[in-house]
This record gives structure tokens, sequence and C-alpha cells, in this order.
């Protein structure tokens, strides 16, 4: 008699059936368990105070005080903050005078002066004509300022 048997001839091939059958129900239980956890958590469903509520929220609080210590988030601080722009006044043309600090129009010539003058005004004023730009001195004569006369 052959010990081993057969699909059709006994209890032997039955059982290991069973037992496959039974370890292939018990992985889908555990992953459809593990599934509903994990969707528990994703759409935030456990109730306030429960376990799992709790581990949310551990979990969310490391994110944020250990997270920016090892996770280059690439941060860093504005470089060109717009500095302040004075509109001084409103010439009896179409003209307006806008005056901003020397600091901001850093240049040597009259041409690197217009230029940055520009690029500072472009944010507030957006794109406009120089017609003058003069220098505004303090008493020492240091320059502290530009004033611009611009047109639309």
């Amino acid at each position: 008699m052959d010990p081993s048997p057969s699909p059709g001839s006994g209890s032997g091939f039955q059982k290991k059936g069973r037992l496959r059958a039974r370890s292939i129900f018990y992985t889908r239980s555990s992953m459809s368990r593990i599934w509903r956890t994990f969707k528990g958590y994703l759409f935030w469903t456990y109730d306030r105070g429960s376990f799992h509520y709790d581990v949310m929220v551990t979990l969310i609080l490391i994110f944020i005080f250990v997270g920016p210590r090892f996770i280059d988030f690439k941060d860093q601080p504005a470089a060109n903050l717009p500095h302040r722009i004075q509109n001084v006044v409103a010439d009896g043309r179409q003209e307006i005078i806008y005056e901003v600090e020397a600091t901001q129009v850093d240049a040597q010539d009259e041409d690197m002066v217009r230029v940055n003058f520009q690029r500072a005004m472009r944010p507030v004023a957006g794109s406009v004509i120089i017609d003058r730009v003069e220098a505004v001195r303090d008493d020492s004569g240091r320059i502290v300022a530009y004033r611009a006369w611009v047109r639309k």
C-alpha cells in the first residue's frame, strides 16, 4: 500500500487541503483586520480617548516635533522682503512720486539706480516708466533714500 495520499483516495490529502484553506482564511482575515485598522487611521474614524485615537495623535506629535530634525523641508527665510515704499505725492500731471530707502536701491551710477528702483517698485506699482530719479540726503550729506517720478 502506498503511504502517500492521492487526491481521490483518502483523508490525508483532504486534511492538507483544509489546512491550506484555513491558513489562507486566517491570512485574509488578518489582512482584512489590518486594512480596517489602516482605513480607520486614514479616515480618522476612531472615538476620542480610544487606543487608536491616542496612537494617531502621538504619531502626529512625533512628526511635528521630531520631523524637522531629520527631514529637510528646504524651508528658508525669504531673502528679499520688500522694504517700505512710500507713495509721496501725486503730481498735477499723471506722475506719481515714490520714495524708497537707499539700502533697497543699492547702486553706484544712475542707470543702476533706475534698474534697482524699478525692481523695487514692481510688486507695489507694477510696470512703470521712471522719468526722473533724485537722491534724498540727510544733514551730513549721506544718501538715505531715492525719490522717483514715475508714470504708468
